[in-house]
């Protein structure tokens, strides 16, 4: 899997589906089961970014839960060139690491709450919308029934919120 730095790896899709007359359609879908401690993750990240992010018809974010598929109907009708999907997944790092990992590297990554593999999904995103899909993950350290969000993923949550605010928001001319 990719070593490479994820806010890196954002900038870089976020410049390469830029052109010089339009900014990209991204469409971020936070996944996860809000009953499985860390798995929260990435709908934290999503409802991080609900109402903080300008109201823009390029940005869509999604509280996809534990079944992202379910949320096709939404994305066909959004039309993205970027579907960034946001989750925990067990990447035996430190409990509150963030990777950017290849969605095709993915079909021997753990996602045991969801109900479709993310490698299926990306591919299926891919070839029904022609979108670049990617995937930003956090290592959890608790994902046990009726456990709370680890002070590690939290911290997580709110570094890689605040990242996508600074690279999804309109700086200002001075």
């Amino acid at each position: 899997m990719s070593r490479r730095s994820w806010r890196t790896s954002l900038i870089q899709v976020l410049r390469r589906n830029r052109t010089s007359d339009s900014v990209p359609r991204i469409a971020i879908v936070g996944v996860g089961h809000e009953l499985c401690g860390d798995d929260v993750a990435g709908l934290a990240v999503a409802h991080g970014l609900q109402g903080v992010l300008p109201d823009d018809e390029r940005l869509l974010v999604i509280e996809a839960g534990s079944a992202p598929e379910s949320h096709t109907g939404a994305l066909r009708r959004f039309k993205p060139d970027i579907v960034l999907l946001i989750d925990a997944a067990q990447m035996d790092e430190t409990p509150g690491v963030i990777r950017w990992l290849p969605w095709g590297e993915t079909d021997g990554i753990s996602a045991s709450t969801h109900t479709l593999p993310f490698h299926v999904l990306a591919q299926y995103l891919v070839n029904e919308f022609g979108c670049e899909v990617a995937l930003l993950c956090i290592q959890p350290a608790n994902n046990a029934v009726g456990a709370a969000l680890s002070p590690e993923v939290a911290e997580a949550v709110d570094i890689m919120v605040d990242a996508l605010i600074g690279s999804l928001t309109p700086r200002q001319k001075q």
